[in-house]
């Protein structure tokens, strides 16, 4: 269910694109509060949530750096708020973890988004990026069950292993590689390295995740969604890979366009 609605939101762009991201954010702020800080602490979730509305409506007017920016200042001030009135914290650096909750979400909203607003290629490359992170978490799933062996970061995560990594890796991969010369034309052998990147990044941010799960000693992020966890648990790879691809567009061909950037060489 969740992968069509994805696609449907992605291909109509606009508005409703930019609010299915700024919900998956704010759940994903909540998540993280929730676990950090043991409930939805005002002290983050509030500057949190304010920041992301308002860098929703910047990216819908054409103000990326704005809303870059905005999520950077209210990154700022839920930190402060953390230093300035110590409450439930998580031990060390607890400031560090309340300006981190902010980062993260923001990155949820605005990478997916600053890449879907590319006026000619933003729905061909969150289709291209969609095939990457499915096909990575699919393959990393099934060759890893069947083949299992050697874990992968077992002080991390329990049930990754090394060979579901590297088969994750071919899938994401071979996926990656033939929507970009199917959409685009791009030359089999730069999609391949440039889909080996994202591969590696959105399983990452995977591990990322599920190293700050157990930081706090938690399966899941949440529950809202029965038998696989919360919002986070479902986008913690997708929105590194994400980030890495709006920051490879733009830096190829300029912020205004990043899926050209990703996909056009």
């Amino acid at each position: 269910m969740l992968a069509p609605t994805a696609i449907a939101a992605a291909y109509i762009g606009g508005w409703l694109f930019l609010a299915l991201c700024a919900l998956a954010a704010s759940i994903i702020l909540w998540e993280w509060t929730s676990l950090v800080f043991g409930g939805a602490d005002p002290r983050v979730f509030a500057p949190g949530l304010a920041v992301l509305l308002v860098a929703m409506a910047l990216t819908g007017v054409g103000q990326a750096g704005a809303a870059i920016a905005m999520v950077a200042i209210g990154a700022l001030l839920a930190g402060g708020l953390v230093a300035a009135w110590p409450g439930r914290h998580p031990g060390s650096s607890p400031a560090g973890w309340g300006a981190g909750g902010v980062v993260y979400a923001g990155i949820t909203l605005l990478a997916p988004a600053l890449l879907r607003a590319d006026p000619q290629l933003g729905f061909v490359g969150l289709a291209f990026l969609f095939a990457i992170v499915w096909a990575t978490d699919i393959f990393a799933y099934l060759v890893g069950r069947l083949v299992g062996g050697p874990l992968l970061w077992p002080g991390v995560s329990p049930k990754k292993t090394w060979a579901g990594a590297v088969g994750g890796l071919v899938g994401g991969v071979a996926a990656g590689t033939a929507v970009a010369y199917a959409s685009v034309g791009m030359a089999p052998p730069v999609a391949g390295a440039l889909t080996l990147v994202l591969s590696i990044v959105a399983q990452g941010g995977d591990l990322f995740e599920s190293a700050v799960k157990r930081r706090f000693g938690a399966k899941d992020a949440s529950g809202l969604i029965p038998g696989h966890g919360g919002v986070m648990d479902r986008l913690d790879g997708f929105l590194v890979a994400a980030l890495v691809a709006v920051l490879i567009g733009s830096f190829h061909q300029g912020m205004a366009t990043p899926a050209r950037g990703l996909l056009i060489w």
